[in-house]
């Protein structure tokens, strides 16, 4: 036994021998699991909006298969989709691969780091996609965005 332990734990060659000192250890070691099994699930996920802009020689089935393929990236990425909208055919700012237009379609959700950067490898690989925006929200956005969707959805119960 080393002399540290002895100053440590005075009584350890005593509880040594008896089956009281393997209960202690397999405790210790169940309490070092469950600490680790926390810190694990308190990961803080971020929340982020992404935005993507397809081509527009896409036809409505094309498009709603490339939204899938996307969502489907952050949600088996342990990713939580929050909100999502589809802005429809808009005019570009200025032309992108000789195109003026494009459909614009937002996702919000929440999710680690790992996950964005697997996301925008999906973007880079998809030829539909013409630009995208990922960016992480900060508390005042995420609050801003959810009284904004609050808000809309209490002028669609008013107007029904």
């Amino acid at each position: 036994m080393l002399r540290e332990e002895c100053i440590i734990h005075p009584f350890l060659s005593v509880l040594k021998s008896c089956k009281i000192f393997t209960l202690m250890k397999i405790i210790v070691l169940l309490r070092a699991k469950i600490i680790k099994k926390q810190k694990q699930l308190t990961i803080m996920l971020n929340q982020y909006e992404t935005v993507f802009i397809a081509t527009p020689v896409l036809s409505e089935n094309q498009m709603k298969e490339a939204v899938q393929k996307f969502k489907k990236v952050i949600t088996e990425n342990d990713g939580e989709i929050v909100h999502e909208e589809n802005w429809g055919l808009k005019k570009l700012a200025y032309p992108i691969q000789k195109k003026s237009t494009g459909f614009y379609y937002l996702i919000e959700f929440r999710g680690t780091g790992d996950l964005i950067e697997k996301l925008e490898v999906q973007y880079r690989r998809d030829e539909r996609i013409i630009r995208f925006l990922t960016f992480r929200m900060e508390k005042h956005a995420v609050e801003y965005a959810e009284k904004k969707r609050r808000q809309k959805e209490s002028g669609k119960t008013k107007e029904e």
